[in-house]
């Protein structure tokens, strides 16, 4: 692995493929809006509002002033 390679490790208690989604695309973009999730990925927002939720409540990701981020 070089020097600028990271490795990316998802926690063992996100079960859920589309959970697993969501915090490995907010690992990789930073920052990113419920709009941007559902286009990047193309779920809708029924669909990551309960997994935000989850995924905030487990302290993996916080919510900021713009949508949500990576701890």
């Amino acid at each position: 692995m070089s020097t600028t390679e990271q490795s990316i490790a998802v926690p063992d208690d996100l079960e859920s493929p589309q959970a697993k989604l969501v915090y490995l695309t907010l690992l990789v973009t930073d920052e990113a809006t419920v709009t941007d999730l559902q286009q990047l990925l193309g779920l809708s927002k029924l669909t990551l509002l309960p997994i935000l939720t989850s995924l905030t409540s487990k302290n993996l990701v916080r919510r900021t002033d713009a949508g949500y981020a990576s701890h």
